[in-house]
Parts: structure tokens; C-alpha cells; sequence
């Protein structure tokens, strides 16, 4: 059985689906990948996937290019002739079902987040929706991240309820993500970390800020940034703008990393100040590493936050809730010994891969395709339901 895995850029693909794909290989299926090109689509290649590139342009609103995309997807697919096609992110999840709905392919969407056009109002906004609504007309399932993106889908009356399951989160590896990663720190110093795609969307404006205004009132803070600069997506920074801000609020900026469980570890807090999210990984990451978190109260975020267990939620600015941080650093004794029991309880990895492979084992009997691999598949989700 052949599975087409599509997300609009390698780098997402390799360093928050791999062991998806991985976990679908090692149970027999033949895995092929159509995502955009870099030094990621290579590596991804090392592990044996079929791998092929595809050309995204993240930052236009040409509808010309969106209709090149809608081609490029129809005629590789139509050469791949996928058993069925997972998609993740927007345009995948737009023109890459459109050309599964034309080739009657079946498909399985998850919208991790509805991006930056969902944050403010606009008449673009309009003319998505309707695009949503056209391209999931023939999807067999539909995942969302949090409750706030699958109700206005199902209120707009974009997608069928019948179709559409929570699933909270792309998981976490709890072998790698655990309180033992956690590295000696000098108790009088406080390293606060934004560890995320630098986009305006991500909150990185409202970061420099606080920084700036915390390190004037304490001289025992550091303020470290850890992520790649997206320059072709709409939100951005410039990259000249960026390293000024970096020079004139003295952030540490550590470039980007695949190894986060290496690195989280070194931060007394991870912040993310993000304007809406899917269901933020990074969030997820850092409590089950026991490691306190700073978000604001936006879907996305708020979900991963109990009050009095895990973390802080912001309810005014940055700057004032890490400032009540300084003052509160014993909590971080809760944190070891709650965040992990509930990342552990709610947001697994494992079972979300149980969930997805027990909804293509459904479409794969619809269809009267050989279900023999399956069964395995079906075998061990039991047990991991047990």
C-alpha cells in the first residue's frame, strides 16, 4: 500500500513528522513524500522514502501561482497513483485535495493551525474559506488540533461533522522530551528561551519587547532566541530588522536546531507569546520536559495550560507576567512533578499514530484495498489502547 505524505515545506516534514512516517514504514507501507526542496528533502530521502519536490510560493496571493500549484499536485499524483494521500498545512490541504477529489484518491487532512490569514479579518478571509469549503467537499477525514479551528469550520459550514476528530497535537516523544534532560543551571541566573519559527505571528515582537524592559529592571536575566527565519512566509521578519532588534535589546540568537530535546533542557522557561496556534508543540515539549512555560491565552496555547499545574498563562503584557516569573521560581519544583504526568496523559505521540492508523485502516476497507498489512497495525493499537 502506497502512502503520500505532502506538508508545504521539508524542514516541518522532517522535524515534526518523521517518526510518523517512520512508525507507517516499519508496518510495510511504501512511503513517498511531495514537499519543497533543501537540504531536508534529502535527508528525508536517506530513510528510504520516495521523495519528490514540488515548488510553494509561502508569501504570494497570486492566484496564478496557486493554479500552477493545483496542476503540479494533479499531474504527480495522477503519476504516483497514491493508495491514499495525507496532507498537512494550507495549500496542501487546499490544492492537493482538489487534485485527489478530480483522480478520486482518498484523503486524510489535519489543519494544524489556519495561519496568519485566520488572525485578522480580511476579505481574503472570505475567499479561503469558500476554496476550504470546495476542496474538503470530498475528504474522508479531517483532523483538527483544537476545538476553536474545527467548531468555525463546522459553524462556516466548510466541512461535514461526520468527517472531522480532534486530535490534540502532532504528540510527543516522551522517551526523548523527559525532566532528566533538564541541565545543571547557576541558581541565580534566569535564561528565558522563544524557541519557534520567527514570524510576527509567533509573537517574536512582543518577545523583544519584554526583554528589553525585563534585562533594564534585572541584571541576573538572559533572554535567548532558538529558530529558523522564514523569509518567504508573509509574517516574517526581515532579516536586517531582526538582527538589529537582536543587537539593540542584546538577545542571544542560537540559529535554528533539530535536536530541541538536546537543547530545551538548558532554559529555566520557555515563552511563546504566539497570536493563535494549532496546538504549539513547542508548549508541549517544554512541560513534558518539566520545564515551566509562558503562552498566551489563545487557542493553541490555553489548552495546554491547567491552572495551578502546569504553567503561567498571559492575560496582560509579556513583560509583566515574566517580571511575576522572576519572583516565583520555586515553582519549578511543580513542574517536575506534574507537567510530565499530564503531557504524558493527553498528548503521546504513540497514540496519536494509533488514531491515524486506525482511520486509514477504515478507508483502506472502504475501498476493497488488501487490509493483510493492517491487521498488525490494528493488533498493536489495541494493545496501546489496553
Amino acid at each position: 500500500m502506497l502512502i503520500l505524505y505532502s506538508n508545504h515545506n521539508s524542514w516541518s516534514v522532517y522535524n515534526f513528522r518523521l517518526e510518523m512516517l517512520l512508525y507507517l514504514q516499519s508496518k510495510g507501507y511504501h512511503i513517498c513524500i511531495v514537499s519543497s526542496g533543501g537540504k531536508y528533502l534529502k535527508k528525508l530521502e536517506n530513510y528510504g522514502f520516495d521523495i519528490f519536490e514540488i515548488n510553494f510560493k509561502n508569501s504570494g496571493k497570486n492566484i496564478f501561482s496557486d493554479i500552477k500549484l493545483l496542476f503540479q499536485y494533479y499531474f504527480l499524483y495522477k503519476k504516483i497513483n497514491p493508495d491514499i494521500v495525507l496532507h498537512n498545512a494550507i495549500k496542501p490541504n487546499i490544492y492537493g485535495s482538489i487534485a485527489c477529489r478530480l483522480l478520486k484518491i482518498p484523503v486524510i487532512n489535519n489543519i494544524s493551525g489556519l495561519g496568519s490569514l485566520f488572525i485578522s479579518k480580511s476579505t481574503l478571509n472570505f475567499f479561503i474559506l469558500y476554496i476550504y469549503r470546495i476542496s474538503h467537499a470530498k475528504v474522508n477525514k479531517v483532523f483538527f488540533q483544537n476545538k476553536y479551528d474545527l467548531d468555525l469550520f463546522i459553524r462556516k459550514k466548510i466541512i461535514n461533522n461526520n468527517t472531522v476528530e480532534l486530535l490534540p497535537g502532532s504528540g510527543v516523544n516522551l522517551n526523548k522530551f523527559h525532566p532528566r534532560n533538564i541541565k545543571t543551571q547557576d541558581d541565580n541566573m534566569i535564561n528565558f528561551c522563544f524557541m519557534s519559527r520567527l514570524l510576527v505571528d509567533k509573537g517574536i515582537n512582543e518577545y523583544f519587547e519584554a526583554a528589553d524592559i525585563i534585562m533594564s529592571k534585572y541584571s541576573n536575566v538572559k533572554f535567548f532566541i532558538m529558530g529558523q527565519l522564514w523569509e518567504d512566509n508573509p509574517s516574517s521578519l526581515n532579516k536586517k530588522v531582526f538582527y538589529d532588534r537582536i543587537n539593540k535589546c542584546k538577545v542571544d540568537y542560537l540559529g535554528e536546531s533539530d535536536n530541541i530535546d538536546k537543547e530545551i533542557g538548558k532554559f529555566s522557561c520557555i515563552i511563546l507569546p504566539s497570536y493563535r496556534e494549532g496546538m504549539s508543540r513547542i508548549l508541549l515539549e517544554a512541560c513534558s520536559t518539566g520545564i515551566p512555560i509562558i503562552a498566551t491565552n489563545v487557542p493553541g496555547c490555553k489548552e495546554i495550560i491547567e491552572e495551578g499545574l502546569i504553567s503561567l498563562a498571559v492575560f496582560g503584557l509579556i513583560a509583566s507576567v515574566i517580571g511575576s516569573f522572576y519572583y516565583i521560581r520555586f515553582v519549578k519544583v511543580m513542574f517536575f512533578d506534574n507537567s510530565e504526568e499530564s503531557i504524558k496523559y493527553s498528548f503521546s505521540s504513540s497514540l496519536r499514530l494509533v488514531n491515524l492508523v486506525c482511520i486509514i485502516f477504515i478507508i483502506a476497507f472502504i475501498i476493497i484495498i488488501s487490509i493483510t498489512p493492517l491487521v498488525e497495525i490494528v493488533k498493536d493499537a489495541s494493545l496501546a489502547l489496553n
